[in-house]
């Protein structure tokens, strides 16, 4: 008789989006399937939670005189960019079992960074850079896409969406301590920049190390010829390429709020005190914003739900134009833009995994999926830079953003629009 292990752990063929069936492991609901997802929202508190906290780096460089606002936002943005950027090449080698080898590997630059962050001078761009935009954006990578596709070795497909959107809250939790814990260690005179900044990497390593010890990886069966198939046609899977390169052109004005909020308030004249807790609130949100979306794609898919958060989001910037120093106004702001940004961000690996047809191409689907939107990344905030100069004509930046998110969605409908007619349904 097969063991108590082998029967949780059967092999079922299930069928794939398009009709076709596949081999898939299932160890649903087992010790190591939420150890893993408990290590890894501990892994993404550390990682993309501690990047949510950049507005207060910005606020901090750009007062301090380091560089311009375009200047600063390259740091942020090459940071973020090299995070998701790197999941090509992590996601492929997760496919090929290095999963373990990349997440400590990661976690030791990644915790070092910022450590080196922490002997930096806030006025020396090129030591900010390449501490905190370069090394840390590196060590991130190599943990941030693993994290997410290892969750796919012990989930089914409709239970994806939620356990992916618990682990990726772990960046809305991290976005609410970071920002507090450095605001105000760096504000007290017995603390300053270069203590604050030791604090929080101690936090990071502790979380990457639990993380560390926690998650396991349990891959399905390969089929190395499939994969490398699957991989020379990415490209030509149009809902596919069309929704990667729409979560791309929407991030180019998807990150402004979490980078520049905190300046605006000040700029407009709200309460520092007060601004200083807007990033906090911001991530706060998002929580709830990473989950529920997660949870209602299950009725209306997956596409449908990820688009209605990017109109959201395009919505809620252009209202931002008419926000000023009103406290209720900025906080209304950033309550609801915080959850529908976390329920775009939380949905785009769902988006991904709902069109693999192959369970051993997941890693290098993340991966190839984030290296392009990689590039909106990079570059959306230095343009906002560029926009806004040293006068802040803060309704240039503004347009940009919520134009990008709208042409973005175009592109996301156009995607949903082919999928809905390959599946023959609208619930997609």
């Amino acid at each position: 008789m097969p063991s108590s292990s082998e029967t949780r752990d059967h092999k079922s063929e299930l069928a794939s989006p398009d009709g076709s069936l596949e081999q898939e492991q299932i160890t649903e609901e087992g010790f190591k399937a939420w150890c893993t997802v408990i290590g890894g929202f501990f892994a993404i508190t550390a990682v993309f939670g501690y990047q949510n906290a950049f507005g207060v780096y910005q606020d901090v460089y750009v007062r301090s005189g380091a560089a311009s606002a375009q200047a600063v936002s390259w740091i942020g943005s090459t940071q973020i960019a090299l995070m998701v950027a790197l999941g090509l090449p992590a996601g492929k080698l997760l496919d090929l079992g290095y999963f373990k080898a990349m997440t400590i590997i990661g976690s030791i630059i990644y915790v070092f960074s910022i450590f080196m962050l922490s002997i930096a001078h806030t006025d020396k761009y090129y030591q900010l850079f390449l501490s905190q935009g370069l090394a840390a954006g590196i060590g991130a990578g190599l943990v941030y896409v693993p994290v997410l596709g290892v969750q796919t070795h012990h989930w089914r497909r409709r239970s994806r969406p939620v356990a992916l959107g618990i682990v990726i809250t772990g960046s809305s939790v991290g976005g609410i301590i970071f920002p507090i814990m450095l605001n105000n260690l760096i504000a007290n005179p017995n603390v300053g920049f270069a203590w604050a900044v030791r604090a929080s990497a101690f936090v990071c390593l502790g979380l990457l190390v639990i993380a560390n010890i926690l998650m396991t990886t349990n891959p399905p069966p390969k089929n190395r010829k499939k994969t490398l198939t699957k991989f020379n046609v990415l490209f030509t899977d149009v809902p596919y390429i069309l929704g990667v390169i729409g979560a791309a052109v929407s991030d180019w004005g998807l990150f402004f709020p979490y980078f520049y909020l905190q300046l605006f308030a000040i700029d407009k004249g709200a309460n520092p005190t007060f601004s200083f807790y807007l990033l906090a609130i911001l991530n706060g949100s998002s929580i709830p914003g990473r989950i529920i979306p997660n949870i209602l794609s299950h009725k209306f898919g997956v596409f449908n739900t990820v688009a209605f958060c990017t109109l959201a989001c395009s919505v809620l910037t252009f209202g931002l134009l008419g926000v000023g120093n009103s406290v209720a106004a900025l906080v209304i702001f950033a309550i609801l833009y915080g959850f529908f940004s976390g329920g775009f961000i939380s949905l785009l690996a769902p988006v991904v995994a709902s069109l693999v047809q192959d369970e051993s191409e997941i890693g290098i689907r993340l991966g190839l999926a984030y290296c392009i939107s990689s590039l909106g990344i990079l570059t959306g905030n230095p343009i906002a830079g560029a926009l806004l100069g040293t006068t802040f004509p803060w309704w240039r930046a503004i347009l940009f953003s919520a134009v990008m998110l709208l042409v973005g969605l175009v592109l996301i409908l156009v995607a949903r629009t082919v999928r809905a007619s390959q599946k023959q349904t609208q619930r997609v």
